[in-house]
């Protein structure tokens, strides 16, 4: 036993849902992955004039009855969670025999929301007062629709987990502590199944106007589908994007005891703080090690046992070259010739949602033993030597992969997903 439950119990995946700016469901997202599409295109959801950025990953193809990024959040985590129970054949309508985990983006209103909010409250009511006037009569419906931490309560009501649902951020790393902690749940025997979901749809003026101020965002406008560009000389920052996915875990043992087809294994997890910076990674990159190691350890693995790492990759100048840095510490010799790549480059960086986006896709690597492309790499950096699969898929014999997700504020998670349990 460990502070996080029985290590040797197996954890299987039986279900996965994904969605991103490439399209709906696991079959058009791997055929447009491996085919080196990208889903970045210029904004048309609000106007551009005049922002450095006008470009993204947003998901404009899912209708809504009310339009905001709380509502789209919530469409798109309802979407994936639906094809991965589909999958999984667990439960029964509107009853999950297990928890959720969902990690959402922070929770915040837009200005078009506060306005409204602000046009309902007495002359004289500073803005706190307003924002407790959310539990007053007559504002259930901001508080409902405007607010992103309402998206686990209404998947409760449509899927009806167990116990109170749990939500949480930890910038971009939520949707791989999302998993985390559903592994730790099912280890320690808090339950026999979890469902993990992540999902982020905030693509809004103030969230790309945010972006831009920190000098994030790339500004290659011109070209959107080649402006997400990891690993490469010329990046020059990452997309917006947004997208949801929903993995089901189940203790392998109940999986198999009810027949269910298992996807893979999230075998281990790892996770380390770097407070160094709000946005940029201590120079010593001992957290990034830090929490690669942990994961390969918790998998009951060595670094020469990892055929293929999924690269948290943005495509900014600071996260590529700390990432290629600790993967170095990590690997060593075999740094050089790991295959890398990051799925940014053709869906972006969907922030809330990439942990659990690049997982689901991890275990389709498995599944279908190719090596999804790092597009746009036409100019290498000669100071980062990777084999990040450039420009094209190829075959690969895959049974563990490492799957990194690095958060602002040095929140960090990985993650070992295989073919195989311990």
């Amino acid at each position: 036993m460990t502070a996080f439950g029985d290590k040797n119990r197996a954890i299987a995946v039986t279900g996965i849902g994904l969605l991103t700016c490439l399209g709906t469901g696991k079959r058009e997202n791997w055929e447009k992955l491996t085919a080196g599409r990208s889903g970045i295109h210029t904004l048309t959801r609000f106007s551009v004039a005049g922002l450095k950025t006008t470009i993204g990953g947003s998901v404009d193809f899912i209708e809504l009855d009310v339009f905001n990024a709380p509502n789209l959040t919530h469409a798109m985590a309802r979407i994936a969670v639906q094809e991965a129970l589909e999958e999984s054949g667990i439960g029964t309508p509107g009853v999950f025999p297990g928890k959720l985990f969902m990690a959402t983006p922070p929770v915040e209103l837009e200005w078009p929301q506060r306005d409204r909010l602000a046009a309902r409250m007495p002359d004289g009511f500073t803005s706190f007062l307003g924002m407790l006037a959310l539990d007053e009569p007559g504002c259930e419906d901001i508080h409902e629709d405007f607010q992103y931490g309402t998206a686990a309560e209404r998947l409760k009501r449509e899927f009806g987990p167990e116990g109170s649902p749990i939500s949480l951020t930890t910038a971009c790393a939520s949707g791989a502590s999302a998993i985390q902690l559903g592994v730790e749940a099912i280890r320690r025997g808090s339950c026999r199944t979890a469902l993990c979901v992540a999902t982020d749809g905030s693509i809004h003026p103030e969230s790309v106007i945010r972006f831009s101020l920190l000098s994030a965002l790339s500004t290659d406008n011109e070209e959107p589908e080649k402006a997400a560009k990891p690993f490469s000389k010329d990046r020059d920052g990452f997309v917006m994007a947004e997208g949801a996915a929903a993995l089901v875990l189940e203790d392998a043992a109940a999986a198999r005891a009810r027949g269910a087809r298992i996807l893979g294994y999230v075998r281990g997890c790892g996770e380390a703080a770097d407070t160094f910076h709000r946005t940029r990674s201590n120079p010593n990159g001992e957290a990034i090690v830090r929490a690669m190691k942990a994961a390969i350890e918790d998998a009951g693995l060595t670094p020469e046992d990892i055929d293929y790492i999924n690269a948290h990759g943005t495509g900014t100048p600071e996260n590529d070259k700390m990432e290629a840095f600790g993967i170095e510490r990590v690997f060593g010799d075999r740094a050089r010739s790991i295959p890398v790549s990051s799925n940014k480059s053709m869906i972006g960086h969907s922030l809330t949602a990439a942990g659990a986006v690049e997982a689901a896709i991890s275990l389709l690597t498995i599944a279908n033993q190719v090596l999804p492309p790092t597009i746009n790499h036409d100019v290498p950096d000669p100071t980062i030597a990777l084999d990040v699969v450039p420009n094209a898929a190829r075959p690969g014999k895959v049974r563990h992969v490492l799957s990194n997700s690095f958060g602002f504020g040095g929140q960090n998670v990985c993650l070992v997903l295989s073919s195989e349990p311990q």
